[in-house]
């Protein structure tokens, strides 16, 4: 397999996650988003891959290029069920959905760098782009909070779905500044990924195109 990927992506840490917890090899193809350095998925090679221009995307080893990190990760999960992402319970698979929708949908594209910029063009300076960017992270974390449970990940003794979503987001809200003192059970899920395999092999320090 081969991932388009970019090291800050949270979206593509995302999928980086789930290849690493599945134990699954691909070649990892960067893709530089900052404007300074190219702004490669501008560009028409890269849109010629992803129409959107945007990362990740996954081309499976059957040839299929895929986008979007929830469609990819559902692929992934349905492809290679062997380690297994998501509970056998159906209500339990939903609850851990529902978490990792929250952070897919409700908080990451708020902050999103095409978000952020739109909002300097329209006139906004910093501190109002930094006061957008803690107002959506801390009341989506302070749900997720309430949604995940008291002991192991965020839904287990083994990390599945909702941590794949929410360790990225952890990694947004650390370089925008954004406290985590007041989320337990956010910090012990930390904690524990802080010292998995699979997401330290997935950390963006660890990545091929880190500077």
């Amino acid at each position: 397999m081969e991932l388009y990927t970019y090291y800050r992506s949270t979206s593509s840490y995302r999928v980086r996650i789930a290849l690493a917890l599945k134990g699954l090899d691909y070649q990892a193809l960067p893709i530089n988003l900052i404007a300074a350095h190219g702004g490669e998925h501008r560009q028409p090679a890269y849109l010629s891959v992803n129409p959107q221009g945007r990362v990740p995307a996954l081309r499976t080893d059957e040839g299929n290029l895929l986008i979007q990190s929830p469609a990819i990760i559902e692929y992934l999960e349905e492809r290679y069920p062997q380690v297994p992402l998501l509970s056998k319970d159906l209500a339990a698979r939903a609850h851990e959905r529902g978490v990792a929708a929250l952070i897919g949908c409700d908080i990451h594209p708020l902050h999103n760098v095409s978000v952020l910029n739109l909002l300097r063009e329209w006139g906004h300076d910093e501190v109002q782009v930094v006061q957008w960017i803690s107002h959506w992270i801390t009341q989506g974390l302070a749900a997720v909070e309430h949604l995940i449970g008291n002991e192991g990940y965020c839904f287990g003794s083994e990390p599945g779905l909702a941590d794949v979503y929410l360790i990225p987001q952890l990694y947004a809200a650390e370089r925008f500044n954004i406290s985590l003192e007041v989320y337990p059970r956010i910090r012990r899920v930390a904690a524990l990924a802080a010292q998995h395999p699979a997401f330290l092999k997935a950390h963006p320090a660890q990545q091929p195109d880190t500077p």
